[in-house]
């Protein structure tokens, strides 16, 4: 309906003039995209426990105010070898909803596990006397008066070394109340005389429930633990038969929560 010189000089005018204004307009936004993605896909070291890095499972989807990216964790230990993670993702429909003006990841419980097992071995640690400040001295002493079983044969008032190691990858589980991590350990205990090599007394598998909290800061995702709940169970090492564990446990639990849950958080 145009007339034609109407026509003649609009398209001459678009052909002529709109590439040069479009295509710089998009080379920003590509550039712009491209460096986020660079970034996004980039190797995250987990201190010094080994890597993450994220790789895209699907393409983009946009939608009129956000776009979506579906993306899938590769986890590497200190050694190279990637750890393997559940594939079943959760549907989006259980997801929380999208607020505005803000940038969400979700992760899943399987993915937490999954990076506090490449992280287990940080979570090793020797307790000693001058770490438990405010609870019975760890010394023989205090052992012999919980365990009768065993006092006969305590060197007297010599210090003890609590060696907590974990024993199986940590588990992550998250509700809409509360989340926890439940971490599976041995507490190893040893008595350090100042004449003679330590020697190891007995072995106590340690299960520990504890509260999870979760907060970001500086672009970190940060788990803050407090201690709700721990158990053990006897093994039989070197001269020492079973033995009633009870009253250890409640002492363990003291000194879980003073010296251990502190060094892992």
């Amino acid at each position: 309906m145009r007339p034609k010189v109407v026509s003649k000089f609009l398209d001459g005018t678009l052909q002529k003039v709109l590439p040069g204004l479009l295509c710089p307009a998009v080379d920003a936004v590509l550039n712009l995209v491209n460096a986020k993605f660079t970034t996004l896909t980039s190797e995250i070291p987990l201190g010094t426990a080994g890597t993450l890095q994220y790789a895209l499972l699907n393409p983009p989807v946009t939608n009129e105010t956000f776009v979506e990216l579906d993306l899938k964790t590769i986890l590497h230990q200190k050694e190279g070898k990637e750890v393997d993670l559940p594939t079943d993702q959760p549907s989006l429909g259980s997801l929380p909803p999208k607020r505005d003006a803000a940038t969400q990841l979700i992760l899943s419980a399987n993915f937490l596990t999954a990076e506090l097992s490449v992280l287990q071995a940080s979570f090793n640690l020797n307790i000693s006397n001058n770490m438990v400040l405010g609870l019975p001295p760890l010394v023989t002493t205090m052992l012999g008066a919980l365990i009768p079983e065993i006092s006969r044969v305590l060197p007297p008032s010599q210090p003890v070394v609590i060696e907590v190691q974990e024993a199986k990858a940590p588990v992550v589980t998250i509700t809409r109340e509360k989340s926890f991590v439940q971490l599976f350990s041995t507490a190893e205990f040893w008595v350090s005389p100042s004449d003679s090599a330590p020697e190891s007394l007995f072995v106590l598998d340690v299960h520990s429930n504890l509260e999870a909290q979760f907060a970001v800061a500086e672009d970190k995702l940060r788990l803050s633990l407090a201690l709700q709940s721990g158990c053990g169970a006897t093994g039989i090492l070197h001269h020492f038969s079973v033995f009633q564990e009870l009253p250890l446990k409640g002492v363990l639990a003291d000194i879980i929560h003073e010296a251990y849950v502190p060094s892992i958080n």
